[in-house]
Parts: C-alpha cells; sequence; structure tokens
C-alpha cells in the first residue's frame, strides 16, 4: 500500500487554523476525492466539514461536532436523514441543559453521531464526588457531551487503496473525567463500505466511568412502509410500555405517521463463537437496497432499535445503535453492572463496519448470514419490558 498524501488538517501545535483543502486522484477502479471546508451563516457558523468521496460512496465528517458523520451517499441509497434540524449546528449554540436536558437534541442531524463519552442515554441525576471528595448529585443531559465537543487534531491519508481519516476529542475537566476519543474513519476507494475504528483513553490516574452508544440514523430511501431491520438475537423487549404497543411489528416500518411518538426496541444478539462479531440489517421494501453494520458484542454488547416514524417534517427516522450499555440512566446501568470503568491509562477500542447494498443478491446473502447466525439461538419476544434492560 502506497501512501499518496498525508497532511494535518487541524493541529494544537499549530496557529493556523482548520486547513482548507481540495485533492483528487483515481487508482485503476474509482476516482476519489477529499474537501475540507468551513460553514458560514446561521448556526452553521464555524463548522468545519471534510468530504471524501472514495469514487463509489461520499461522506462528511464533521470535526466540530466531535468527529460524527453528517450524511452519506452511495450510489441511489441516501445515508442519514432528513432531520428538523437543517444544518450542522456548532456546538457553541447548544445548551444541553435545555427543555430539561433535552438540548442534545437541537443539533440532532447526523447519519453516524457519538453518544457518550462518560454518559449517554436518558437525561437523569447521578452522584459524584466533588473536588473535596464528597458526593453530589448533578444532572446528566441527554446522550452526553461528544457530539458536541470540537477535535483537537485532525488528519489525513490517502494510499492508493484507501482514505483514512483521522481525529482526537477530548472529554476532560479538573476534578472530572479525563477521557480522550481517538478515531480512524477509513474507507477503500471504489467501495460502498466504512470502517469506524475507536479508542477511548483514560487520560488521567484515577478510574472514570466511560459509556458509548453509536446512534446511526436513517430515513428514505432506506426508510419507507414496508421496510424491515434484520438481526440475529437471543431476546428482545420494549423499552416502555409504548414500546410495547408495537412489539408485534417491531422489526416492520410503516409509512410516515403525523404524531408518531418514537419506540424503542431492547436486543441481546448473537454474536459468532470466538470472536462475538454480528450483523445488524436495514433493508428497503423491495430488498434492494441496505445498510448492514457489522461489529463485535465484545466490544458492543448492547444493541438498540429506535424508531420514529413521524412525519416528513418532523424527522421521520430510524436508529440502528450498538453500545457498551443500554441507553437509560447512567445510574440505572451502573447498578446492572453494565457501566463500564477505565483505570487510568486505560483504553478501551471499538469497531464498526458500515456496508452499503445497493443490488438483491446482496441484500440476499447478508440475510442469509443473518438467518445461520440465528441458529445458535432461539429467538425470544418479549411482550413487555424487562426490568434487567430498562428502567429509571
Amino acid at each position: 500500500m502506497k501512501t499518496l498524501y498525508k497532511l494535518p488538517l487541524l493541529s494544537p501545535e499549530s496557529a493556523e487554523g482548520f486547513k482548507v483543502i481540495h485533492l483528487t486522484g483515481k487508482n485503476a477502479s474509482a476516482e476519489w476525492s477529499v474537501r475540507s471546508y468551513t460553514l458560514r451563516g446561521g448556526l452553521q457558523e464555524g463548522v468545519d466539514v471534510v468530504e471524501i468521496n472514495n469514487g463509489k460512496l461520499s461522506f462528511a465528517v464533521l470535526p466540530t461536532r466531535g468527529m460524527g458523520i453528517w450524511k452519506g451517499q452511495c450510489g441511489d441509497v441516501s445515508l442519514g436523514w432528513n432531520s428538523p434540524v437543517k444544518d450542522p449546528v456548532n456546538p457553541a449554540f447548544i445548551n444541553s441543559l435545555d427543555r430539561g436536558g433535552l438540548g442534545w437534541l437541537k443539533g440532532f442531524n447526523e447519519w453516524i453521531v457519538r453518544c457518550g463519552l462518560s454518559s449517554m442515554g436518558a437525561p437523569c441525576k447521578d452522584t459524584v464526588l466533588d473536588y473535596s471528595g464528597n458526593a453530589f448529585e448533578v444532572p446528566l443531559t441527554l446522550h452526553g457531551n461528544i457530539a458536541n465537543i470540537p477535535a483537537r487534531a485532525v488528519s489525513l491519508e490517502i494510499t492508493d487503496q484507501a482514505i483514512i481519516l483521522r481525529g482526537e476529542v477530548d472529554e476532560t475537566m479538573m476534578f472530572g473525567p479525563a477521557l480522550r476519543l481517538n478515531t480512524e474513519i477509513h474507507t477503500e476507494l471504489g467501495s460502498g463500505n466504512l470502517t469506524i475504528i475507536d479508542t477511548v483513553t483514560n487520560i488521567g490516574n484515577n478510574p472514570t466511568e466511560h459509556e458509548m452508544l453509536y446512534h446511526i440514523n436513517y430515513g428514505e430511501t432506506l426508510l419507507e412502509k414496508g421496510a424491515r431491520m434484520v438481526a440475529p438475537f437471543k431476546q428482545v423487549a420494549p423499552r416502555d410500555p409504548r414500546s410495547a404497543e408495537g412489539i408485534h411489528t417491531f422489526d416492520q416500518y410503516g409509512a410516515p405517521e403525523i404524531g408518531f411518538v418514537e419506540q424503542a426496541y431492547l436486543f441481546e444478539l448473537i454474536g459468532k463463537r470466538g470472536s462475538r462479531e454480528t450483523m445488524t440489517l436495514l433493508r428497503n421494501a423491495a430488498g434492494t437496497q441496505a445498510s448492514l453494520l457489522r461489529f463485535s458484542l465484545k466490544d458492543l454488547p448492547c444493541f438498540t432499535l429506535w424508531k420514529n416514524t413521524a412525519g416528513k417534517a418532523d424527522g421521520y427516522v430510524t436508529g440502528l445503535e450498538p453500545a457498551t450499555n443500554y441507553p437509560n440512566s447512567r445510574r440505572f446501568e451502573r447498578d446492572k453492572g453494565r457501566v463500564m470503568s477505565l483505570s487510568g491509562g486505560e483504553s478501551h477500542t471499538m469497531k464498526i463496519v458500515i456496508e452499503t447494498l445497493d443490488t438483491k443478491k446482496a441484500v440476499q446473502a447478508a440475510e442469509s448470514e443473518i438467518k445461520q447466525l440465528q441458529k445458535m439461538a432461539k429467538a425470544k419476544v418479549h411482550s413487555q419490558p424487562l426490568e434487567a434492560f430498562s428502567g429509571s
């Protein structure tokens, strides 16, 4: 593999700020391009963007928003959704405490957004220690801080086979969590695949808790009446009474419905023996297009399906969400033994491969692979919430 370009786009040691570039090239199978720029006007003022096109798959990364991925396109397959939030929002305009801790939603419009690093899930109160070691309660807001923290370093590498974007984002404070995200976003030239490799490190000396959820969101073209989510699972349960209303069609989607109230389903997935690798699939009604997620239950043992098939103007969207734990309050998840603790210097690495499938044959092959995994255990569908899975 030959390196063609290797350059920093943003560095804490440099006074130049975010670097604007436009690079193009081609190999035997694909013409590629990478472009970086900064948005101007309104709430997007100052948001840095890196657009990557590998010749088949294109997507836009937002270093200003925790290295989230705003939107993507692969042939006729749209990757992302139509949020009421139309533009990427600069974190400077986000108050996460708004509306009782739901302020995160004022910037929510990405295809792929991370939730974490020290907390994620529903708004709640939790007990922490102050600088004198005294316990006190603090509010934890929806889905944590990482999506609203600008990267401190961004670099680009282009080889004759792949485009690799790397970023570093710190969620740190005095007398509090000191967590660093190092991400590598990797795509091979001419492919429909995207790989995200994230390493979260406790850069402090004291142990600290760590939670992470990948909110991977889809609207039209994949989401439509008759679309389906397919996954190999041991058991699935509704998150709450509202979700229980739709348990018999938890893996199916309807057309946009004005006034629809969100539903969520919590899964125990099946993984391959040894590697514990698993997969989840969102396919259109005809089974001709799909997005396939591959990840390991060693890294991301919990999975949530979020359904919000509301009116188009209100956000017709579904989320496939691999995570370290379920998106309940951190206190509840800690009591269930699912909140990870990283000692000083310790790291946790997570890898997700997202494959865009654009033929019926490819979708059928993925579904067949899932069916093979399902043979390892009988699927149990719970009609009511499980105390072990969801709570306040």
